[in-house]
């Protein structure tokens, strides 16, 4: 079953640096460690309806579609199949059970500090990783905005 999960951070930066240390290739890799060591992600363009994909150093992970770019502001994706090898995989029945699934990173303005809000559906196996990890990238994208 899929079930979704919130997170949200205070960070004391502009939008813009947040943003940067979302989606910059050495910030992205800094805060993903935290998921699997030496993760990176992949894409063409990063606009709307191009693909993206979210490896490990053996070049497996999943890859996903840019749903939704406004920059500074929202980056949603939703999650399509596998990719082992470097290489995208057929959607099997194990993966019809996540694949769809959405996960968006939204800023939202404040006085004094902007808030970073990740919204992300994850498969009940994975619930107590992504719950304990999810906080501790958010520290770590904070962290890379001072």
């Amino acid at each position: 079953m899929i079930n979704r999960l919130k997170f949200s951070i205070d960070i004391k930066a502009e939008k813009a640096k947040i943003w940067d240390a979302l989606w910059s290739d050495s910030s992205y890799r800094n805060w993903a460690s935290v998921f699997s060591e030496g993760s990176y992600a992949i894409s063409e363009n990063w606009e709307e309806g191009s693909k993206v994909l979210f490896l490990s150093p053996d070049q497996s992970g999943i890859y996903s579609i840019i749903k939704k770019h406004i920059p500074n502001k929202i980056m949603m994706f939703e999650h399509c199949g596998n990719v082992v090898k470097g290489k995208e995989q057929p959607i099997d029945d194990e993966t019809k059970k996540w694949s769809g699934a959405t996960e968006m990173y939204t800023l939202t303005e404040g006085t004094d500090t902007n808030t970073l809000t990740v919204d992300i559906d994850v498969l009940d196996e994975h619930l107590e990783f992504m719950s304990e990890r999810l906080p501790k990238a958010l520290e770590k994208i904070k962290n890379n905005c001072s």
